[in-house]
């Protein structure tokens, strides 16, 4: 005889008292019974019958007795179980503890404490309640238990000493959409970012001579790029290449540095054919209107540079033709153009000037010969050419040889009766900062 069970659900429910540590909860169990047990008549299943082979009444199944008596510890078992998750459990013999969790007290700082506690030798902390903290941050703090923010001291870390703050960039007066991006541009207002971008200087002191260097080269390579930024003075001004792959970043931790920054424009060699300086090169060749689209792609890579310097462009910075062009949009854009004074037929100093653009061509290129000796005797020559005329201006590259050398130099540069200054602060700039 085949065996017939069925599913009896019995739901026990527990309601919570007073003091009772456990959440009132309900519970289901589901107790098997065998259908004998509850008087049902149970039938022969020819599924479960074996084949060939007739009823045997021994084998049709247990006894009343035992199927009353298996149901019966079913139901007990659940009844057991509830009591001990209900009463006074004693769990089942596993160790526990009961920790009581307090709401933690207010905080006994008040919003008007500066945390100066008079101690001779001791700086006055500001402090604040965390509340204020998170209203100032911006973001908005929601705890699930409603309880009060905690105690908080703000702390404010002052900006290295000689650091100059840079304007923001983009300054939204200041950009121009394009189709490839945003570009400088006059704002309504008349404000020039060769004005807004630049780096902060003092008025020049009477009777010291100023020397203004830009060093190109950076944006292609990181560790170059950060040694540049980090070893050399504020004052100096940075030239970027547009190649860079982190530019913007690049660009934007220079500025951070105190740096004002300038894109190196990759313009024609005379040796064009065997001396590529790369794609978006200005040629003579590819006509106004190309020019000025490439220039536009090399401006839009990043934002806050104060003007332009030629990368090679010793035939294009001759061919006034092709050179105009150029220089007139830098000008109604409100740039400045630096002539890193390689090329002894560059008219850029001439043509700049009749179309309302500022140009300061460098004197002296600092490593042209990569040498240290060298390098030295050219920061000497350039040294004195400032004394004789009140200002200098120098170019150089990101080399490790320059780095080292320059850096080493300019640290003493002040105790000999000289300032370094940023290109910027050498012209007279139209407009309003």
């Amino acid at each position: 005889m085949a065996r017939e069970f069925r599913r009896e659900a019995i739901t026990f429910v527990i309601k919570k008292s007073a003091t009772d540590s456990l959440p009132l909860f309900a519970t289901n169990f589901e107790c098997q019974s065998f259908a004998g047990a509850a008087g049902l008549p149970t039938e022969p299943d020819d599924l479960h019958k074996p084949l060939g082979l007739a009823d045997d009444p021994n084998r049709a199944g247990f006894s009343p007795r035992l199927r009353a008596f298996a149901a019966a510890a079913s139901i007990g078992a659940g009844i057991a179980a509830l009591t001990f998750l209900g009463g006074a459990a004693d769990h089942a013999g596993e160790p526990f503890a009961t920790a009581s969790i307090e709401p933690a007290p207010p905080p006994s700082v008040s919003a008007g404490d500066t945390g100066d506690k008079g101690g001779e030798g001791e700086r006055p902390a500001e402090t604040a309640m965390a509340s204020q903290v998170e209203a100032d941050s911006g973001v908005e703090v929601v705890r699930p238990d409603g309880t009060a923010s905690p105690g908080a001291m703000v702390i404010r870390v002052p900006d290295p000493p000689g650091t100059a703050k840079l304007a923001a960039a983009p300054d939204p007066r200041l950009v121009e959409r394009s189709d490839f991006g945003p570009l400088p541009r006059i704002g309504a207002d008349g404000a020039r970012p060769a004005q807004v971008y630049a780096r902060p200087a003092p008025p020049a002191a009477k009777g010291r001579p100023r020397i203004a260097l830009v060093i190109g080269g950076l944006g292609l390579n990181d560790q170059t790029t950060n040694r540049a930024i980090t070893k050399l003075p504020g004052e100096v001004s940075l030239a970027f290449a547009p190649y860079g792959t982190n530019l913007k970043a690049q660009a934007a931790k220079a500025r951070e540095a105190g740096h004002e920054i300038l894109l190196q424009m990759p313009m024609e060699p005379f040796d064009y054919a065997q001396n590529n300086p790369g794609p978006q090169t200005l040629t003579i060749d590819a006509g106004s209107a190309r020019n000025i689209e490439r220039l536009h792609w090399a401006l839009a890579r990043a934002a806050g540079f104060v003007g332009i310097e030629n990368f090679l462009g010793g035939r294009f910075t001759a061919d006034e033709a092709a050179l105009s062009p150029v220089l007139k949009d830098l000008a109604e854009r409100g740039l400045i153009f630096v002539d890193d004074g390689s090329s002894a037929r560059s008219i850029t100093a001439i043509v700049g000037p009749s179309l309302n653009l500022s140009v300061r061509r460098a004197d002296v290129v600092i490593d042209a010969a990569p040498d240290g000796a060298k390098i030295d005797d050219a920061l000497q020559r350039l040294e004195s050419l400032a004394r004789e005329n009140g200002l200098a201006t120098a170019s150089g590259s990101a080399l490790a040889v320059t780095l080292d050398h320059l850096s080493h130099w300019a640290e003493s540069l002040s105790s000999r009766g000289i300032d370094l200054v940023p290109v910027t602060s050498t012209l007279k700039l139209k407009g309003r900062g």
